[in-house]
């Protein structure tokens, strides 16, 4: 499941943060209804 910054967690766990080239660049911890924070770039997204 791919999610934006600002988007809501689906579900609590650990959320890798993927460059545009699909490499992982960090992870964040997410409880389920948390709103998604930004990212270090535009370009990447969240992945669960």
């Amino acid at each position: 499941m791919r999610l934006q910054p600002g988007e809501t967690a689906p579900t609590t766990g650990t959320y890798n943060v993927v460059d545009e080239n699909g490499n992982r660049q960090y992870t964040v911890d997410m409880n389920k209804g948390e709103t998604m924070p930004p990212t270090q770039s535009s370009r990447y997204h969240y992945e669960i």
